[in-house]
């Protein structure tokens, strides 16, 4: 699938993006080639075959063992900023 120029600027608009000229056959080209492997994906027969619950189904995977490892630190932390309530960093209001 080739994409047009029109279509380039576009998907640049959708995506707030601000493209000079010269920028889009890159993009075209880069963009078409994407679509293309989409488009070969999507004739691969998949007819019959059942969607996996993850890749390794059949393996054990080793978990480590759910523990603290470090202590909270939080107090300490908290000591260099410049104003803190109940545990929660205060900041200015930036929105009225």
């Amino acid at each position: 699938m080739s994409l047009t120029p029109k279509q380039i600027e576009r998907i640049a608009h959708l995506a707030r993006l601000e493209l000079a000229a010269e920028e889009i056959p890159a993009y075209s080209d880069s963009l078409s080639r994407i679509f293309g492997l989409v488009d070969e994906l999507d004739r691969a027969q998949t007819a019959g075959i059942e969607p996996m619950a993850h890749p390794l189904e059949d393996q054990v995977q080793r978990l480590r063992a759910d523990a603290i490892t470090s202590p909270n630190a939080r107090d300490l932390y908290q000591q260099n900023a410049p104003q803190v309530d109940g545990g929660l960093y205060l900041v200015p209001k930036v929105i009225e």
